[in-house]
């Protein structure tokens, strides 16, 4: 028999290495999934376009954090089911109560964990994704510069600065038929058609990729002259694009992208920036107020004639008034930003909501626990990430559904769970 003092130490101790075993199990198998999907991916966007294995191979370590950041939440749900279900089955839980251990000791190690594992996908989802991306967006640009039909997909839509490629079917090095949108040496909008565009290879100039194009046609026309417009067709065209251009839109950091140190100082700026616009539309409401209000009071004058033109234009200062005081100011890079910087939080300390859901519903299991609790883990995994993805996608559409609670709710949603849960298994 344990003495006093050393009971607890070992029940903690025996507690965390069955949820670490289980945990790391389970980690395996998350990360197994996400990894096979990566590798699919990066099969069919760039090994099929003869890209460098070991370069590949280095976007795959550079890709590596963002799923390890997601396996740790998820393993730590699935392994806490599976630890809890297993004391439970195994009628562990009834002899620690049966020896005078309550259920807070056993929550301890299990809470504890929970928080390291917070603590390493956070580091991952904060330190290492960072970099990790920035790494594999420097790696595929200079993949671009040696492979440009990298970014040569069929049937897709590529927007590259003041440029639209639209592509038909590509087979090997030749597109089909292409479509591209772009601004002529005058600034005119332009539009191209053409067919069998090949893309040339030239040794000498690596920073631009260039198109030979058949059966031309080209359509401009000018704002500025909207009753006008030129066109010209021809037999063959050589087109070239920076790669620069291509490579931008690979390089360019967004929130994602960035560490939660620097989303929020970007946050702030914003933040002040949008609050000055704010302030700006205020004036220049209550400036069309005093100018409608200056063309009213002038109209009304006793003696005074009312004029047609005076009428028309007290009802466009009035309808001017109205439009900028029902207008409602959003700045829609602000939202993301924010959502962005609760969701480098919420995804991490997931762990611990996903360790005060499973330790009382890990309770309720019998013979065949860990069956059951690996497929209620995997349930709650699907249905976690579907309120995730669904609360990013309202906050980013609707402005007035506050950050917070689009990143937190699934987290908020599976605290109260587990406590209604742990208070259930009490009164039994």
């Amino acid at each position: 028999m344990f003495t006093k003092t050393r009971a607890p130490r070992t029940i903690f101790l025996y507690i965390a290495r069955e949820f670490a075993l289980t945990f790391i199990v389970c980690f395996f198998f998350f990360f197994a999934i996400f990894f096979v999907n990566q590798i699919l991916f990066l099969a069919e966007d760039i090994l099929q376009k003869n890209a460098p294995l070991m370069q590949v191979l280095q976007l795959m370590v550079y890709a590596m954090p963002s799923f390890i950041a997601l396996s740790i939440p998820f393993a730590s749900l699935v392994g806490a089911l599976l630890t809890m279900g297993k004391f439970s089955s195994e009628n562990e839980i009834i002899a620690f109560q049966a020896s005078g251990v309550p259920l807070s000791v056993l929550f301890v190690p299990m809470i504890s964990l929970g928080l390291l594992f917070s603590i390493g996908s956070f580091v991952m989802n904060d330190i290492l994704l960072p970099i990790g991306t920035i790494n594999y967006g420097r790696l595929y640009r200079s993949l671009i510069f040696s492979n440009p039909e990298l970014e040569l997909e069929p049937y897709s839509v590529h927007t590259h600065q003041n440029r639209v490629l639209v592509t038909g079917a590509v087979s090997g090095n030749t597109i089909d038929t292409l479509l591209i949108i772009d601004n002529d040496s005058e600034g005119n909008r332009r539009i191209i058609t053409g067919r069998d565009a090949e893309l040339l290879v030239d040794e000498d100039d690596i920073a631009d990729l260039s198109l030979s194009i058949q059966s031309i046609f080209s359509h401009s026309y000018s704002s500025r002259r909207p009753d006008t417009w030129d066109y010209a067709d021809g037999e063959q065209m050589i087109y070239r694009v920076p790669l620069q251009d291509l490579t931008d839109m690979v390089m360019r950091p967004g929130a994602r992208e960035m560490s939660s140190v620097d989303v929020w100082a970007d946050i702030q700026e914003r933040r002040t920036r949008f609050a000055q616009r704010k302030h700006d539309h205020q004036l220049r409401v209550s400036e069309l107020a005093h100018t409608a209000r200056a063309g009213y009071w002038h109209a009304v004058q006793p003696g005074q004639d009312v004029l047609p033109g005076t009428v028309r234009t007290l009802r466009d200062d009035t309808r001017a008034y109205r439009e900028q005081a029902d207008r409602t100011l959003r700045d829609g890079t602000l939202q993301v930003y924010e959502i962005e910087f609760h969701k480098k939080f919420s995804i991490p300390f997931a762990s611990i909501a996903f360790v005060l859901f499973a330790f009382p519903v890990g309770l309720f299991s019998k013979r065949s626990g860990r069956t059951v609790n690996f497929g209620i883990g995997l349930i709650i995994c699907v249905l976690y990430w579907f309120l995730l993805l669904g609360g990013q996608t309202l906050g980013t559409q609707h402005h007035f559904i506050p950050p917070f609670w689009t990143m937190w709710f699934p987290n908020v949603i599976l605290i109260l769970v587990g406590l209604v849960a742990l208070g259930i298994r009490i009164k039994r």
